[in-house]
Parts: structure tokens; C-alpha cells; sequence
């Protein structure tokens, strides 16, 4: 299988998860109070935003690069 496919089968899967997920969460430690020897940690959740143009751009580009990879070949 040529590096051209096989790079293209990765965009499309990417763009795919790109596109069901639409953001990552991940939780954080934070210091809210921090005297002496009492220490007040919070836990906060966020989230980094996907945007669904971007998961479309990778499955549109791994599209393209399938076929211009099958067309190279024959």
C-alpha cells in the first residue's frame, strides 16, 4: 500500500472522530488556597472545542489523497 493512501485512510478516520467527538474534556488540579500546611485544591473540567469545518477539511483531504493514490497506481 502506498504512503499516499495509507496517509489518506488516516485523515478519514481522523475526520471522522473529528466530527462525532466535537471537543476533548480533560479535568485540572488547581491550588484555590495554599497557607502553611492547609492546602484547598479544586478540581475544574474543561474542554477544547473541535471544530466540525476542521474534522470536514481532514475527511475531504483523506478522500483525495485515496484517490489520487489509487490513480497513481493504475
Amino acid at each position: 500500500m502506498k504512503p499516499t493512501v495509507m496517509l489518506g485512510i488516516a485523515l478519514i478516520i481522523l475526520g471522522v472522530i473529528g466530527l462525532i467527538v466535537q471537543g476533548v474534556s480533560y479535568t485540572s488540579r488547581e491550588k484555590v488556597v495554599d497557607l502553611g500546611g492547609l492546602t484547598v485544591t479544586a478540581d475544574k473540567q474543561k474542554t477544547i472545542p473541535i471544530p466540525a469545518i476542521l474534522g470536514g477539511v481532514a475527511l475531504a483531504g483523506g478522500v483525495a489523497l485515496v484517490v489520487m493514490g489509487a490513480r497513481k497506481s493504475t
